[in-house]
């Protein structure tokens, strides 16, 4: 039977749940493992590297899932209410993420050591510069009034696709610097099943979870937002007044 719009799919609130849950305890995680074996964080002395991951788990990929899931969790909001959420959701990930890299490198300057030298490195800097790209070109296209109809239309299939492969790629690149930050510090004791190396695989795993949850989420077509009455009214008005035609009844 399909589905009213007004309705929620019946396991969608079960997996946003278990989305949610995953994402805390990726955080707790994190902060454990680094309270425990890595000392804690600060930002003024040799803790400060310590800011860098936890920043990035935050901001890169708790936050930005939790960006990409707006449109299936709130799904009787209004349109602009619900794309306002979705951009601040990126803009405090962003902004997380940018005071977890500026700490890395900071703490790179103060003891003199090498930047962008790792594969880690090279992939997060990549990433972190095509989700600010993807940010800066969603909110053209979709928030700023300039956009027309048939132009939205077109790219709203590609912001798609980028923003669940980006979150894809902060993924694999926090399992990157986790696997580096471990070899740095045990190196050969990392075989042994040193707890640390146990946790931080726990935590790995974890993160896999999580990325594979808010992906299926996604990939759900039925679980899409459904467009309300009055938002598929506004967008034949829209596209209307900029391209000065009416628009095909499809």
């Amino acid at each position: 039977m399909e589905q009213s719009a007004a309705s929620v799919p019946a396991a969608l609130p079960y997996y946003v749940a278990f989305s949610q849950l995953l994402g805390l305890t990726v955080v707790a995680v994190t902060g454990a493992w680094l309270g425990l074996y890595r000392g804690g964080i600060a930002w003024e002395s040799s803790l400060q590297f310590n800011v860098h991951p936890l920043c990035m788990v935050m901001g890169m990929i708790f936050l930005q899932g939790d960006a990409l899931l707006v449109y299936r969790v709130f799904r009787k909001e209004a349109k602009r209410t619900t794309k306002i959420l979705h951009g601040l959701l990126h803009i405090f990930a962003f902004i997380i993420a940018l005071v977890g890299l500026v700490a890395v490198f900071d703490y790179h300057k103060k003891k003199g050591y090498a930047d962008l030298y790792s594969l880690h490195s090279w992939c997060g800097i990549s990433v972190f510069v095509l989700y600010f790209m993807q940010w800066l070109v969603g909110f053209s296209f979709f928030l700023f009034p300039g956009a027309s109809f048939s132009l939205r239309s077109r790219y709203r299939p590609q912001h798609t696709f980028f923003g669940a492969t980006i979150f894809l790629l902060s993924v694999g690149t926090a399992l990157l610097g986790l696997k580096e930050a471990l070899l740095f510090k045990l190196g050969s004791k990392y075989s042994t099943f040193e707890p640390e190396g146990v946790l931080a695989n726990v935590l790995g795993l974890l993160l896999i979870c999580f990325g594979v949850v808010v992906l299926y989420i996604l990939a759900q077509a039925d679980w899409k937002r459904p467009t309300q009455a009055e938002e598929q009214a506004l967008s034949m008005d829209f596209k209307t007044l900029t391209e000065g035609d009416s628009p095909s009844p499809q």
